[in-house]
């Protein structure tokens, strides 16, 4: 079982009508603040295995054994340190998902529009 059959089902469902009422920028700050409530008090700016083993009650997460929130870490790390940065965390949120990845393209382009 990989990360995506645990979690997809708690995020696809929720992240686009997130977006739909927050606004892009109001649903990047509650992922901030996602980030915050689980970034490790030692280590500040990551998330680390202990802080997510801490927290994983308050994310639902409360039956995942040691391997699968490591398999969690692993997912989204994508510099191999072993924790999870602000970006890292923002990339794996919307990876898992499927219905901010179609999205995306359009917030992206609007928000390139409202620059330019």
């Amino acid at each position: 079982m990989g990360l995506k059959d645990v979690l997809v089902v708690e995020f696809e469902d929720y992240f686009p009508s997130m977006v739909e009422k927050l606004g892009a920028e109001g649903f990047m700050n509650e992922l901030y603040k996602g980030f915050e409530s689980l970034e490790d008090r030692d280590t500040k700016g990551f998330i680390t295995f202990e802080s997510l083993k801490k927290n994983a009650a308050w994310l639902g997460l409360q039956k995942m054994n040691d391997d699968e929130l490591r398999c969690m870490l692993r997912e989204g790390d994508g510099d191999g340190d072993g924790k999870l940065s602000e970006m890292e965390f923002c990339v794996l949120m919307f990876r898992l998902s499927p219905g901010l990845m179609d999205g995306s393209l359009r917030w992206l382009e609007s928000a390139i529009l409202k620059e330019f």
